[in-house]
């Protein structure tokens, strides 16, 4: 799973097997170590979201899934869930939840467990 923040912006892509775990298990989690700190971040599915949620505690990001969504997604073509949600001091922050796709250029990073680029098909 891969995290972009810019602003207030967090974007997850999840590889086709990471997409799986979450419907299978409900859960994903990565973690950075750092000296004396670890940062994590995870998906967690959640009867009581409606689409997505997010959270900060413990030095932790947890973004919420729908469960139904979450259970769904391996096998339908829906690419991402991107809705704004307003903060308790009334910022939006936006969320973006999408599959990881093979890059259009040439890179070093392990893409064997994304999805197909459908700007690459012929």
């Amino acid at each position: 799973m891969k995290i972009r923040i810019k602003g207030n912006s967090i974007r997850y892509r999840l590889t086709k097997s990471e997409v799986e775990t979450l419907a299978e298990t409900g859960y994903y989690r990565e973690e950075t170590e750092f000296p004396h700190r670890t940062f994590a971040y995870a998906i967690k599915a959640d009867n009581g979201t409606q689409e997505l949620d997010v959270d900060f505690s413990a030095d932790t990001i947890t973004m919420y899934f729908n469960r139904d969504k979450s259970a769904a997604w391996p096998k339908n073509d829906v690419v991402g869930f991107s809705p704004e949600i307003k903060t308790s001091n009334g910022i939006t922050l936006c969320l973006l939840l999408e599959k990881d796709f093979v890059c259009m250029d040439n890179t070093a990073e392990d893409q064997s467990d994304n999805y197909p680029n459908p700007k690459l098909a012929k």
